[in-house]
């Protein structure tokens, strides 16, 4: 039994113009994914920014209401209608800018403690130990719940909105660029943590980052997005030894080497990537970088081919070789 599977998840916003405000169109932020994760494992998703992997974390959650698919957990479809309430309290997310997702307002021990007591979890005195305790986990003093979030560094800022995110005994952690408004010298300390945290409490993770050493470290599968579909998916190792998709291919040329003395061949992809409210015709990465058999994929529909072990690619006829 899969502990997560996503199946043909979309995410499609109105678009709307003229007088009476009706819809025109719709952005495909998300179209079509799908997706399986293990308990205790972590999938890291990776892709340009706009590709869509923020709205697909935030579906998840259920920050955003999916337009189509379904999610089912621990072996059952969710209602959202119904279930949404008990289903936070297994899944949480960990939000980009520390800074931005805690309420400047509040004590950090408020912040913490407020999950606890949105869902009536314990007495007064139980939840002031828990606060203390999840501050403690996430290594800041238990005396950091009197102060406010203005009053610690991006770091400590980070570790209290994983505090927060752990308040309810959370089986499945959605992290959303946890470490990319850090210092490169505190970016190391979180990544440790998490990684010792899910050692600890047999949690979850769907990572996603920009930086593709940071998702190769803490990652067991890695699926790379663009424009709302994920185009390959696999075991870390092999996406990075043998990548098998041409877009794939250019975000790890992109990689740096820590040896000066060797050497690696850029791809350097060209412009942006297309608009999601009018995507162009056939296969949007081929026609991004003018790809020699384009046109191929205005009639070849891509099907998903195993080229190796769970190693999973959408064999499109323009950025995937056929040997």
């Amino acid at each position: 039994m899969n502990f997560l599977q996503i199946e043909d998840l979309c995410v499609h916003f109105p678009v709307r113009g003229g007088v009476f405000r009706k819809a025109i169109g719709a952005c495909k932020a998300v179209d079509g994914v799908s997706f399986t994760l293990s308990k205790g494992r972590t999938l890291g998703l990776v892709g340009e920014s706009g590709c869509g992997k923020s709205t697909l974390a935030k579906s998840i959650v259920q920050l955003v209401r999916p337009t189509a698919g379904s999610i089912h957990f621990k072996g059952h479809l969710l209602d959202p209608k119904k279930e949404a309430y008990d289903y936070r309290k297994s899944v949480q997310m960990v939000f980009q800018d520390p800074a931005e997702s805690l309420n400047s307002r509040m004590t950090v021990g408020a912040i913490v403690q407020e999950p606890l007591d949105i869902h009536e979890i314990g007495e007064k005195k139980s939840r002031l130990h828990r606060v203390k305790q999840l501050l403690e986990q996430v290594g800041l003093p238990g005396n950091s719940a009197r102060r406010y979030p203005f009053e610690f560094s991006g770091g400590q800022r980070q570790r209290i909105g994983i505090a927060r995110a752990l308040a309810l005994q959370p089986e499945l952690l959605v992290l959303d660029e946890p470490v990319s408004a850090l210092d490169v010298s505190v970016q190391s300390q979180v990544l440790n943590l998490l990684m010792s945290l899910q050692e600890d409490l047999g949690l979850s993770y769907m990572l996603i980052a920009h930086d593709l050493a940071v998702v190769k470290h803490i990652s067991d599968t890695i699926a790379v997005m663009y424009l709302g579909k994920i185009v390959e998916m696999g075991p870390a190792d092999q996406i990075y030894s043998s990548p098998r998709h041409a877009y794939t291919q250019a975000l790890l040329s992109a990689i740096p080497i820590p040896d000066p003395s060797l050497e690696r061949k850029k791809v350097i992809i060209p412009g942006d990537i297309p608009s999601p409210i009018d995507p162009p015709r056939g296969c949007a990465y081929g026609h991004r970088v003018s790809a020699a058999n384009y046109e191929k994929s205005f009639v070849e529909k891509p099907l998903w081919k195993e080229v190796n072990s769970d190693h999973w690619v959408l064999a499109c006829p323009c950025c995937v070789s056929k040997d």
